[in-house]
């Protein structure tokens, strides 16, 4: 069984003040696939993901990547493997300058200075952020921290990118950056988002949570095109399928 594969099976998670974030989710991705999660605010979009890399520990269920269980012993394998962009890029740039970010992981890989060098540039160039090299993350726009955050991923070259809400606080020229990146990315790709025309660009297959719960699975047109199921979850469209609000006309 390939590696890139990820296997969750009636996770569970009940977060300590007694609120019930996921409810039996099961699914699996097998290699190559790009899936969206989409759901409405409180659905369970983010606690999901953060189950994918062990940062957070269902309170019942199994979480696989390939024939791997997800464990504390096999934590370090994992996030090797599973490449993972947090929604806030503050959460993931501490370190005193942005070259210093993006090599904290191959540095810790216990790769050779060349090849930490190559990686570093690679990633910032891959995102469009090469000219920040030597900037504090702390000086950095929105948008810039995020392009960095994910090179901080990519330079780790993970089989597996999981990303919570990719293009929150890209211009529209970082966002068609980040899709075109994504869109070249080969390996899996599993990201939330409330941006529904990246889903549609990107992702083969849809996967909706509704309180915690998975109401629908399937490929992404199939999705869109159910106005029942995305009445009843709190979702719309994208905008590229909905009619012109001054002709009337359909997409």
């Amino acid at each position: 069984m390939s590696h890139h594969i990820v296997e969750i099976k009636d996770v569970h998670h009940v977060y300590p003040d007694g609120t019930a974030a996921l409810r039996g989710v099961s699914f699996r991705i097998t290699h190559g696939e790009s899936v969206a999660i989409i759901g409405a605010n409180g659905a369970g979009k983010s606690t999901l993901l953060l189950h994918l890399n062990g940062y957070l520990v269902p309170t019942s269920g199994e979480i696989r990547i390939g024939d791997t269980p997800l464990t504390k012993t096999t934590l370090p394998e994992i996030r090797r493997t599973v490449g993972m962009v947090f929604q806030e890029p503050d959460d993931q740039l501490f370190m005193p300058t942005v070259y210093d970010d993006v090599a904290f992981g191959p540095y810790n890989l216990g790769l050779p200075g060349p090849e930490v060098e190559k990686r570093v540039t690679g990633a910032l160039e891959r995102v469009g952020a090469g000219h920040l090299v030597n900037k504090p993350p702390y000086h950095l726009s929105g948008g810039e921290k995020k392009r960095v955050a994910i090179a901080t991923v990519l330079s780790m070259s993970p089989d597996i990118l999981v990303m919570d809400e990719p293009t929150s606080g890209l211009d529209p020229f970082a966002r068609r950056q980040l899709m075109a990146l994504l869109h070249d990315f080969k390996h899996t790709k599993i990201f939330t988002s409330h941006d529904l025309d990246m889903v549609l660009g990107l992702c083969e297959r849809t996967i909706v949570l509704h309180n915690g719960e998975v109401r629908a699975d399937g490929p992404t047109m199939d999705i869109f095109r159910d106005d029942e199921l995305l009445a009843q979850c709190r979702l719309e469209k994208p905008f590229s399928m909905q009619g012109c609000p001054v002709c009337g006309k359909g997409a």
